[in-house]
């Protein structure tokens, strides 16, 4: 019922949303005669502000169609190299004569924990001029037909072996948050059964072990029972869409759960575009869009995934405990040697605390100290790790110097 009722909703806002953007439009246009007006500016920037407040926000685009190299501008295109059901494996094919030999071909596996692939934009951006780059891009559960069956966490792994089978032994597994632990499952299930072992995996700002440093994420996921999120977070797909009848947790939860977090944080900054606009501050403003476009973009997740997740990673906490077991196969990271491994984490994350994503070196025991690295990065917070100014400046260079090690 509450996904219907989110729809009666979206039905309503969104002659709203039309009619206010229209009006920005008219108050801001310097052709039309409104745009003259003595409070134009203010009327423009009321307008907008309510026509972001109430829009739909769909999955946005990469929009990386070139990148430098070696100061010059190279083409890149965006091909699906996989396709399966839940998840499109995207290869970023750079414009080159040949795949120049030092730079190392990249899996980097996004998150499924409300927004799209894209949220990466930056994490690609920053890697595509020295690496080969592969992305998870997984799909929005609503518009997977029911027919296609269910999706685990134990599906996702599966899915993170298949694409690193594909990829071949000398791909480098780079995993941001919520993947790090499917992604070490994956890996160490490759290695107790002698199959492709990757170069490098990366692990950045993940639950590997929630229990140190818990933040309101895992506090909620501990105080909560499993049938209460059964029973009060899953809800159905409704007809309008192509997984109609498919048990979901929503993205528009998600994604409340995401502003509840912070709410003061997300008014000052609505506030704050509000300003910008009428100050004229085109730069800030269109940052501000830019943020918003991407954070408002929320995907669904399927049910058996979102629970299993809620059960084995952070209520269990089957994998620091080492009683995961995947198709009958206990998950023992013990048993990685070939493959080297990088913790990264963000001295401010207040999504994954600082700790969990460590606890993965001491997990995997069996790799030799001297191929193991860990980096805390000073100021930054959860998404700091992976995009914006920290990212490009040192976080990135130190992830492309310990692939290139390894």
């Amino acid at each position: 019922m509450l996904y219907q009722l989110h729809e009666m909703q979206r039905a309503f806002l969104r002659p709203l949303a039309e009619f206010t953007d229209a009006g920005a439009q008219w108050f801001s246009n310097p052709a039309s005669p409104l745009s003259y007006m003595p409070i134009s500016r203010q009327m423009a920037a009321g307008l907008e502000l309510v026509h972001r407040i109430g829009k739909d926000y769909h999955k946005p685009a990469w929009g990386i169609d070139q990148v430098e190299i070696d100061g010059k501008p190279v083409a890149v295109r965006q091909a699906s190299v996989v396709t399966r059901p839940f998840c499109n494996l995207v290869h970023f094919e750079r414009d080159l004569p040949t795949r120049r030999a030092r730079d190392p071909r990249v899996l980097l596996v996004a998150p499924m924990s409300g927004h799209h692939a894209t949220l990466l934009r930056d994490t690609v951006r920053a890697l595509l001029p020295g690496h080969d780059v592969y992305v998870t891009d997984w799909i929005d559960a609503r518009m997977v037909p029911l027919a296609c069956g269910a999706f685990h966490l134990d599906d996702y792994v599966r899915y993170v072996q298949e694409f690193i089978r594909h990829l071949g032994t000398d791909v480098n597994v780079i995993s941001v948050c919520q993947p790090t632990v499917p992604v070490l499952a994956a890996i160490s299930l490759m290695a107790s059964a002698g199959d492709v072992q990757p170069r490098s995996m990366v692990m950045m700002g993940g639950p590997i072990d929630p229990r140190q440093s818990p933040t309101q994420v895992n506090n909620l996921a501990t105080t909560k029972s499993y049938s209460w999120f059964e029973n009060q977070v899953i809800h159905v797909v409704p007809p309008n869409y192509v997984g109609a009848g498919r048990s979901v947790y929503p993205g528009f939860l998600q994604h409340a759960g995401f502003m509840a977090m912070n709410p003061d944080r997300h008014l000052k900054s609505h506030y704050e575009f509000y300003l910008d606009l009428l100050r004229g501050d085109d730069g800030d403003a269109e940052a501000h869009r830019r943020f918003y476009d991407e954070y408002n973009a929320v995907l669904d997740m399927p049910a058996e995934f979102y629970l299993d997740t809620i059960r084995i990673v952070f209520q269990e906490f089957r994998l620091p405990n080492g009683t995961w077991e995947v198709d009958g196969q206990l998950v023992r990271p013990a048993d990685i040697r070939k493959t080297a491994l990088m913790a990264i984490e963000g001295e401010l994350d207040d999504i994954s605390g600082v700790g969990q994503t460590r606890a993965a070196i001491g997990l995997c025991r069996g790799i030799p100290a001297a191929r193991k690295q860990y980096f805390l990065a000073p100021g930054a917070g959860h998404y700091g790790i992976f995009s914006g100014r920290r990212w490009r400046e040192t976080i990135c260079p130190k992830i492309a110097e310990f692939i290139r090690k390894s």
